[in-house]
């Protein structure tokens, strides 16, 4: 039995209303979509460490989400102290020979490529690019003191965002500690004659939303560390930052290996001055998608996603113009769910009478 047509137009006002109330308040909603992000990659965890026994010893829910955690916090603080210092200091290594740099590439490339493409090429402006580059990266002290303007001038922003980093972990562990528990809620509140459907398109957004915010995770991070350790090997000096930014926003298809190849071709080019080393930054990339396509997706994401790289690419570019970074965080998790919904509806066009004609018959 079908939907009347006032129940159509009161589904269609909820989701108008809640789709509005999501643009009004996007601002507020980070930490909670973080959260969720968070608590939805850590309950396969809690689950299989729920069913671990020693005798007649098992862990607690409330337990078990502890020790998840607890491992996230040391992996976090790990990254804290490891990660961020070395991008730090190769940053720094790199402005600090960047005079040297320009000055080559201004006396060694310039009149190559005025020869060949015209006098409208003009050599760069050293010290303003310099001055420019340097003013986004201070040094410590600089830094600590433009902290303290920040704090006196935009004391709201910045209780803001230690609000928001406070309220991340304590609303990821409510969440996760009763996951199983809201979502037989959730499942509770459907009509019992739509509990079957329903169960299903969630069984099947699971399985894409898990293979996507998982698996993808998970590729992301070791296309990170895969871009670094090869670019580590060429001797490159922005090894870290140029190989884990390419990796984090290779979730865009082809995105993170095009900009990955674009800096480092550039900070390749400036550091060695030799168009030689641009065959190893290529072929770092190279195996590096090899390794994507051929291990790691297949391995941990699966063909289960679907979503072609256009829409990809539009899901991104139309969440964050509506709804900022958190459209941004909740595109392809979205357009995952409509892609099943599309997929049942297209399941039930091509099994109706419309599409076979005999309701015309």
């Amino acid at each position: 039995m079908g939907m009347s047509d006032s129940q159509k137009w009161l589904l269609l006002a909820f989701v108008g209303v809640t789709g509005w109330l999501l643009y009004l308040l996007a601002p507020i909603l980070m930490p909670f979509a973080v959260a969720a992000t968070l608590a939805y990659l850590g309950d396969p965890l809690v689950d299989r460490l729920e069913t671990l026994r020693y005798k007649r010893f098992r862990l607690s829910r409330t337990l078990a989400v502890s020790l998840v955690f607890l491992v996230i916090i040391v992996v976090a603080t790990a990254i804290l102290l490891v990660v961020v210092p070395t991008i730090e200091y190769q940053i720094s290594e790199f402005i600090d020979k960047l005079p040297s740099y320009l000055q080559w590439f201004n006396k060694s490339v310039v009149p190559d490529l005025q020869k060949y493409l015209g006098r409208g090429i003009r050599p760069l402006k050293t010290e303003q690019l310099i001055s420019w580059v340097r003013s986004y990266w201070q040094d410590d002290s600089s830094m600590s003191q433009n902290f303290l303007q920040s704090v006196s001038h935009s004391g709201a922003i910045i209780i803001g965002w230690i609000m928001n980093l406070v309220l991340i972990p304590v609303i990821s562990f409510y969440l996760l500690r009763d996951w199983d528990h809201l979502v037989a809620k959730i499942h509770d509140l459907f009509p019992r004659r739509a509990a079957a459907t329903v169960g299903k398109l969630a069984t099947e957004a699971d399985d894409v939303l898990g293979a996507f915010l998982r698996g993808q995770f998970y590729v992301m991070l070791a296309l990170g560390f895969i871009y670094s350790i090869g670019l580590w090997l060429i001797d490159l000096d922005l090894a870290l930052p140029i190989g884990m930014i390419a990796g984090l926003i290779s979730f865009v298809p082809y995105m993170g290996m095009i900009m990955g190849i674009g800096m480092a071709c550039i900070a390749a080019l400036l550091q060695f001055q030799d168009v030689m080393y641009l065959l190893s930054v290529l072929l770092v990339f190279g195996i590096g998608h090899t390794i994507e396509n051929i291990v790691l997706v297949p391995w941990l994401v699966g063909n289960k996603i679907g979503l072609h790289p256009v829409a990809v690419i539009f899901a991104v570019l139309a969440g964050g113009q509506l709804f900022g970074f958190l459209g941004v965080l909740l595109a392809l998790p979205v357009a995952s769910v409509i892609m099943v919904l599309l997929r049942h509806i297209h399941e039930r066009y091509t099994f109706s009478g419309f599409y076979s004609g005999s309701s015309y018959l």
